[in-house]
């Protein structure tokens, strides 16, 4: 009889006393001459097991180490529509699959939904430490079972255990085996060079990727499919909102740069123009990387360097939008209002100029903790942040979003405006874009606002 083995990130299968069965051909596998068995990469562990079902052959499964759990929320919770038809698309999809909701409207209690009623050890990976440590209190007070941590200095694997992508991708061959579900939170993540390992040296056959923005800026998203599965679900902005998330308009303001302000933003943005036209940089997938290049090899591309993240600091940050903000916060001075920038200097600059707690990736945990708590209580009536916020943070009282500035990614706006979205009875969220008028940011308004929620 065949037997099959997990050995580091692979799948084995060794031959029984009469060796492999005569022309025997599964998938993903080839011939080890240096064992004489079949090795495959651990992820085709389904596609062997079902090939080996079809073709009625024995084996003894020596592989997969996972558990069947006896799984029942403590939390009676209605789901919405969405969710249920979610779970069901996921489940009739095979079990595996990309689930695509709008922040906010719970994808989160999908994927428990799916772990209860699958009932298998279950890894949740998630991109942040903030973000493992929320799913951490989730499944803490929903399943009556300690939960296991992987990162941030813990390594405790439990049948139900939480991680980060880069813990996942360090422990991959060490955890392959222990798993039948894995769920990857944000899997927009996951095509990434060294984070698929996290996918790809797993047996689990059961996947569920979460997110709200699939798409990434390399084209990558067509790795998920082998990965997790193809997209069984999706939801918009748009279609949720009202029902299951708070309404919302977005609104886009356009200021002017001072006199001085233009003299300087148009010099400076000459010389770097200058540059990139003698270079002939062409600005597709690896223009970014060409520019770096060139920029480092002479003193001009060294002037120019400086001259781009000049004109975009001044176009980031000029005097009118701080004066604009003013203005804004006064307005919603009895909301709860996020404001977003590009850098964390113009954090900073704006945490002293209007005394508002700031949050940067610099923040330590704890602090960033309590800076939030104390927004969601009232406390604080706004926070500025540059991108840590992006992403994966619960801030139900949040209901004003103001964009100083970012970058031209869809991915990112989206976000930010899913960050004021979390349904509230009464509630009407407004997210302000700001914008200098007559310089890049313009073009990058209309990239990042590429999306049916701003349409």
């Amino acid at each position: 009889m065949l037997s099959l083995r997990y050995d580091r990130g692979t799948l084995v299968v060794e031959p029984g006393d009469d060796g492999l069965p005569p022309g025997l051909v599964l998938p993903g596998c080839a011939f080890d001459r240096r064992v004489g068995c079949l090795r495959a990469p651990a992820w085709r562990y389904r596609e062997v097991v079902t090939a080996l079902h079809r073709a009625k052959i024995p084996y003894d499964d020596r592989a997969r180490a996972y558990e069947v759990l006896e799984l029942a929320s403590r939390l009676v919770r209605r789901p919405f529509p969405h969710q249920s038809e979610a779970v069901e698309a996921w489940w009739q999809g095979g079990r595996r699959g990309v689930v695509v909701l709008p922040t906010g409207s719970g994808k989160t209690h999908v994927a428990q939904l799916i772990m209860e009623r699958l009932g298998r050890s279950t890894l949740v990976v998630t991109p942040t430490l903030d973000l493992m440590q929320q799913w951490y209190g989730v499944l803490s007070t929903a399943f009556d079972l300690e939960i296991g941590l992987i990162g941030g200095g813990s390594y405790e694997p439990r049948p139900i255990t939480v991680t980060t992508y880069d813990s996942a991708h360090i422990h991959a061959e060490r955890l392959g085996d222990r798993f039948a579900l894995l769920v990857f939170d944000e899997c927009h993540h996951l095509p990434g060079p060294a984070y698929a390992a996290a996918a790809e040296l797993s047996l689990a056959p059961f996947r569920l990727g979460l997110t709200a923005t699939p798409e990434r800026e390399d084209g990558g998203e067509w790795r998920l499919e082998r990965l997790i599965g193809p997209t069984v679900y999706r939801r918009e902005i748009k279609e949720l909102s009202g029902d299951y998330l708070a309404d919302y308009e977005t609104v886009t303001l356009r200021v002017r740069l001072s006199d001085a302000e233009r003299q300087e933003y148009e010099r400076e943005r000459s010389i770097y123009r200058d540059f990139v036209e003698r270079s002939g940089i062409r600005w597709g997938r690896r223009g970014w990387q060409q520019f770096l290049m060139l920029t480092s090899a002479s003193e001009a591309g060294r002037r120019a360097f400086l001259a781009y993240r000049r004109q975009r600091a001044i176009a980031q940050a000029p005097d009118a939008k701080l004066r604009l903000l003013e203005q804004l916060l006064a307005r919603h001075r009895h909301d709860r209002a996020l404001v977003f920038t590009h850098d964390n200097a113009t954090v900073y600059a704006i945490s002293r100029r209007f005394l508002i707690p700031a949050i940067t990736h610099q923040t330590k945990v704890k602090e960033r903790h309590r800076i939030l708590s104390r927004f969601n209580d009232g406390d604080y009536p706004f926070v500025v942040t540059s991108r840590v916020l992006n992403e994966g943070v619960d801030v139900p009282a949040a209901n004003v979003g103001i964009v100083l500035s970012g970058s031209g990614t869809v991915r990112e706006h989206v976000q930010r405006l899913g960050r004021i979205l979390r349904r509230k009875e009464g509630k009407r969220a407004v997210l302000y874009e700001v914008v200098a008028e007559d310089t890049a940011e313009e073009y990058t308004s209309e990239r990042r606002r590429q999306h049916d929620a701003y349409r």
